[in-house]
């Protein structure tokens, strides 16, 4: 019986990274492998990133930047939530640098500096327009001189909240609040872009981009050709097929009305796996290349799948599904879901086997 498999190819991350690299016009491109590199495991994505030639990474919380550390002595890693008193020694000793977010940050980075009697790196975010994280206009009139003057301001970045949408009036607005804003700082190296960021061309690349789901295969150009290699595949056995002898409905529910005859083949992945619920009757699935329908709802470890229309000999126990990959990309499932490639990827689970693929490490 063939296992539930999650396949990453590594190779596909690497030229991810070089193509987004070329888009980004040469300037820097970071890495960001928060939530575990975006669930498909940060200690095998992270090193293949750095023999890419990527120098900066980004990970969201103090633990995740911890465990980069152990992975990346010599990189540079920033964490965006910043940084608490409680932290403050476990960030030195590790040479991590905080994203400060608002000014008991900076003072308490200053401070630490002080103590120290040395400048510690850090970044300094700034709220452009997402409404969430980093120094509004009013935070930086609260900044004292002495607490810049005490740390080594090594990047100033915002977040764009529409670069998916090249056309979108935020783009620019946020654009220029960033320049504004960041002229009140002492001068730095700049990031801005996101994913999609990146192509909205040169201005938003600004001195360093900082790509996340893109590296992952996820359409950084929503409504127009993905230009990433697809990096993860996701398939499942069947582990039964029913023939009906009378009419009758497939799963919770009762949704999916079926008749007698039909085929209907189980596979043993459900929503704990992180497919999602919704999925059941919009999406599709894959089997020696036939599009096949998920019918019903997917319950909590199963799904079911309409095989009618397949011949008999096709499809049987361990036949091999696949959900995503080959056949169907990331987006398009999460679309039909009604969610996003970046809460689809994320949310898969750790009960199916992970497999990696490096032929360049081979």
């Amino acid at each position: 019986m063939p296992e539930t498999q999650l396949h990453v190819d590594l190779d596909a991350i690497a030229a991810n990274y070089a193509l987004l690299q070329r888009a980004a016009g040469g300037r820097e491109v970071a890495g960001v492998v928060k939530a575990d590199a975006y669930g498909l495991g940060a200690a095998r994505v992270a090193p293949v990133l750095w023999r890419a030639g990527c120098r900066t990474f980004f990970a969201a919380k103090l633990d995740e930047g911890l465990a980069l550390r152990r992975i990346l002595p010599e990189a540079v890693v920033y964490v965006l939530e910043g940084v608490a008193a409680n932290e403050v020694a476990a960030f030195r000793a590790s040479r991590l640098r905080p994203v400060l977010n608002q000014p008991g940050e900076l003072e308490l980075w200053a401070r630490a500096a002080g103590v120290a009697d040395t400048e510690l790196a850090a970044a300094i975010q700034l709220e452009t327009g997402m409404c969430r994280m980093g120094f509004s206009a009013a935070g930086l009139d609260a900044i004292r001189p002495e607490w810049l003057a005490a740390i080594d301001l090594t990047l100033v970045l915002s977040h764009l909240a529409c670069a998916d949408e090249p056309g979108h009036p935020q783009n620019a607005a946020q654009l220029a609040r960033f320049h504004a804003l960041a002229a009140r700082l002492p001068a730095a190296p700049k990031s801005l872009a996101n994913s999609p960021g990146i192509f909205l061309g040169p201005d938003f690349a600004t001195d360093l981009a900082r790509p996340g789901a893109a590296l992952y295969g996820i359409n950084p150009r929503p409504g127009r050709s993905n230009p990433m290699w697809p990096v993860v595949r996701l398939s499942a056995p069947v582990l039964r097929v029913l023939r009906l002898d009378a009419s009758g409905a497939v799963g919770y529910g009762a949704t999916h009305p079926v008749a007698a005859g039909a085929r209907i083949a189980t596979i043993g992945i459900g929503y704990a796996d992180g497919l999602p619920r919704a999925a059941g009757g919009v999406a599709k699935a894959s089997i020696q290349g036939r599009t096949v329908p998920i019918v019903g709802r997917v319950s909590m470890d199963l799904t079911t799948l309409d095989v009618s229309e397949l011949s008999e000999d096709a499809v049987g126990i361990g036949t091999p599904v696949e959900l995503f990959g080959t056949s169907f990309d990331l987006d398009a499932v999460a679309a039909a879901s009604g969610t996003i490639g970046y809460e689809l990827l994320t949310r898969l689970g750790s009960r199916f086997r992970r497999t990696y693929s490096e032929r360049a490490a081979a």
